[in-house]
């Protein structure tokens, strides 16, 4: 059997999505992808190169919850089965949701219950998680609270791990196994949504700049994995001559030498920073002239040796 798919999504993660489905012979009868800008979107790209009919939109409801006629009426024309949503950044109403046959399922980054809301990785890296995975799940009108039809874990949460690689390194390819996975147990008739358990849920707010402000009273691990769990967004940041500067490919040595917020050491491989109770190395930082090597940006700024930095907030 094959399902009619809508599929939901974005970038290489919607893309290898939309690939699989096809090569297990499922039929996509529509994309719906984020409007056109400066940079090409790989899923909508792949899906006009097949001739699929696509839908650009940023939104599908109205902040009543209810859906934006012109989204329901793109989406309708389809009569698709089944609803995929692959890594996906926008609020469908349940007009959508709903619809189909087997309804929808979703994509989420975390081993839910735990880790609810979009800033998961990003939570998980910072609070020093050791081991993560991915959920597949049916979409309700609650913030990643719907059954779970199947989870894959097992992913290893490295020392040197960001945001960035987690996602791509490694939930990103587990996550378009499990989401074709969990299709294809929905078209054979053998998936078996559970419940979460709401005892063991947890829910953490976007990660802003209200937490991504560096606080140098902190432990080093506890900045490191600041740092990490903010590359690439929104960028932990110290302060320099009271300017943020946002700090990427930081590494964190055990050594505990200089004063917390003293700059030890500035050379090719980068920034060495004191912490209390470590160095945090600083490969790259964002400040006044978008991302450089934290090496070229200490020269122009002129810090060296024995220069001292702020805490963010």
């Amino acid at each position: 059997m094959a399902l009619r798919i809508a599929l939901f999504g974005q970038a290489d993660f919607g893309k290898r999505t939309l690939d699989l489905l096809l090569e297990k012979g499922h039929r996509v009868v529509g994309v719906f992808a984020p409007p056109e800008e400066s940079r090409p979107d790989a899923l909508a790209t792949r899906a006009s190169e097949l001739g699929i009919p696509s839908v650009r939109r940023r939104h599908y409801r109205k902040k009543t919850g209810e859906a934006i006629p012109a989204a329901l009426e793109a989406y309708r024309d389809l009569e698709a089965e089944l609803n995929v949503l692959a890594s996906v950044q926008v609020f469908l109403p349940s007009e959508i949701l709903e619809a189909p046959k087997h309804k929808s399922i979703c994509f989420h980054p975390s081993l839910l219950p735990e880790y609810r809301g979009g800033a998961a990785m990003q939570w998980q890296i910072i609070d020093g998680l050791e081991e993560t995975g991915v959920s597949i799940f049916i979409p309700d009108q609650g913030a990643d609270t719907g059954p779970v039809v199947l989870q894959k874990g097992g992913v290893k949460i490295g020392p040197s791990e960001t945001t960035a690689s987690l996602f791509f390194d490694k939930l990103l390819p587990l996550g378009v196994e499990a989401v074709v996975e969990a299709v294809e147990r929905i078209d054979a008739g053998t998936a078996r949504p559970q419940p979460q358990d709401e005892a063991r849920a947890s829910h953490q707010g976007l990660v802003d700049d209200g937490i991504a402000a560096v606080d140098l009273t902190r432990n080093a691990s506890e900045i490191d994995r600041l740092v990490r769990g903010c590359d690439p967004q929104p960028g932990a940041f110290i302060r320099i001559d009271g300017k943020p500067v946002r700090l990427y490919d930081a590494g964190l040595e055990i050594e505990e030498v200089g004063e917390p917020g003293e700059i030890l050491s500035v050379d090719s491989a980068g920034l060495r920073l004191a912490l209390r109770g470590g160095v945090l190395r600083i490969g790259r930082v964002r400040a006044d002239m978008g991302k450089e090597a934290a090496s070229a940006f200490a020269s122009r700024a002129g810090l060296t040796s024995g220069a001292r930095v702020e805490s963010g907030a």
